[in-house]
């Protein structure tokens, strides 16, 4: 069973950079990919990006290509999301989530954490 623990978010305004952490505990999570979620007030959960826990490769939905660079640090068991030129749409709780392999669906996903606020004033 791996338990994942969301850090770091907060209000920001727009522009601004914020980055938030998922630091796991109680698995192998050398066996798992992680991906970053994110749900609006009033919206469907959406992909924002995921990481391969071993082979180190990232990828990201559209809207945030280019603003947001998610790592990991092995030793840590974490994994990190930069968030860089914040928007308000940005504005969602965060959560992170552990799979065996990652991608865009939130149903690959078997371990979630709980999530953090992000939000961004314009």
């Amino acid at each position: 069973q791996v338990q994942l623990a969301e850090s770091g978010g907060g209000t920001v305004q727009a522009g601004g950079s914020l980055r938030l952490s998922c630091v796991a505990s109680g698995g192998n999570f050398s066996s798992y990919g992680i991906g970053w979620f994110r749900q609006a007030l009033g919206k469907q959960r959406e992909f924002v990006g995921g990481i391969s826990w071993t082979g180190g490769s990232a990828f990201y939905a559209d809207p945030v290509k280019g603003r947001f660079t998610i790592s990991r640090d092995l030793v840590k068991n974490t994994v990190y999301l930069q968030m860089n030129r914040l928007k308000p749409e940005d504005t969602a709780v965060y959560y992170c989530a552990a799979a065996s392999m990652a991608g865009p669906y939130s149903n690959w996903y078997d371990f979630w954490g709980q999530g953090t606020q992000v939000t961004v004033s314009s």
